[in-house]
């Protein structure tokens, strides 16, 4: 009869769930996993963005080139764009822990949207300095600039797409409040890549 009674409280109230022990530990080793994959991320940006500095310290010029021919209000909104994906990410989670899918869907799709427009105006930016002559194969400092900034954005263009599969497998009804994992974990990959480029932005373009 306990049995009986805990599981219809579980269906009565889905939130009342508790993950049984397996599940706790599928969820620890996913998040782990999560954890060392940034871990690795985060060494190498380390070694490209200490690369453009020590390049930066030696060659002050070519860098203001850059603050010039880029512009920074492009760049600014561009950050903020980033940023407020990142809210609009905890948004959907917290939608989800809510068990609103619709919702979910709808802030998951707001965060595609936003990183898509965030590509779209870094090839704005690219195509400005191309036409002031500042390449990739310009010289030295070409490849230490583009380097950090295209692989980030080659990572925006990476959680755009999870972001898409997200949304496709919340609009089936995928996840819930006692389910939720795999936007958890897109999560964590968002949230890395809104932090590096804070970095990159506060180093190549305000300092």
């Amino acid at each position: 009869m306990t049995d009986m009674s805990e599981a219809q409280a579980r269906i009565d109230h889905p939130q009342a769930h508790t993950p049984t022990q397996a599940e706790a530990k599928h969820i620890d080793n996913m998040k782990f996993a999560m954890w060392l994959f940034l871990a690795s991320e985060v060494v190498l940006f380390a070694v490209l963005i200490a690369g453009f500095v020590l390049f930066r310290v030696n060659h002050p010029e070519r860098v203001k080139e850059v603050h010039e021919a880029a512009g920074i209000l492009l760049v600014s909104l561009n950050t903020f764009l980033l940023l407020s994906s990142s809210w609009t990410m905890v948004m959907g989670l917290r939608a989800i822990q809510n068990n609103e899918q619709a919702a979910l869907v709808r802030w998951i799709s707001l965060t595609a949207l936003l990183g898509a427009v965030f590509v779209f105006l870094q090839f704005i930016e690219y195509t400005t300095l191309s036409a002031e002559g500042i390449t990739i194969y310009d010289d030295l400092f070409g490849m230490r600039f583009y380097a950090p900034t295209a692989l980030h954005g080659a990572h925006v263009i990476a959680g755009v797409l999870w972001a898409l599969w997200v949304i496709r497998r919340g609009a089936q009804g995928v996840y819930n409040n006692g389910k939720y994992l795999g936007v958890e974990i897109f999560g964590l990959y968002w949230h890395f890549v809104d932090v590096v480029w804070i970095v990159l932005f506060t180093l190549i373009y305000l300092v």
